[in-house]
């Protein structure tokens, strides 16, 4: 397949721990522990969206536009029904609320990779 030109995500090698924060918000499965790093396992599995960035404590993630190959619904599919993963579900740090209760966002606050809800984000930019 032609690669086309688009958002994914890019693991600084130098940066990245291993700590494997970033790989339960991936739900499509494209990020995965490999020799201690983390790794974009296939480019078609990264879908941009870049959820894993927040999560990162070192700040290794970030995304770039580049030449990729285009993200594919039916590859997310095989690579879901591959993993037996149980993922924890996040919660706001201000209110407590769970990703089924409200809208969770990525976000580092004084260095700390945190999870925030739409109610309290406003707070948290406006204090």
């Amino acid at each position: 397949m032609a690669k086309i030109k688009r958002q994914i995500v890019k693991i600084d090698e130098e940066k990245c721990t291993g700590c494997g924060n970033c790989v339960a918000p991936c739900a499509e499965g494209a990020i995965e522990i490999v020799n201690g790093k983390a790794k974009v396992i296939k480019e078609e599995l990264c879908d941009g969206a870049g959820f894993c960035i927040g999560t990162c404590p070192t700040g290794a993630l970030s995304l770039e536009t580049r030449e990729a190959e285009p993200f594919s619904e039916e590859a997310v599919k095989e690579q879901q029904a591959k993993r037996d993963v149980h993922f924890e579900v996040q919660k706001c740090f201000n209110c407590s609320r769970t990703e089924m209760d409200a809208p969770l966002l990525p976000c580092r606050k004084e260095g700390e990779s945190l999870w925030v809800c739409t109610r309290c984000l406003p707070a948290l930019i406006h204090g």
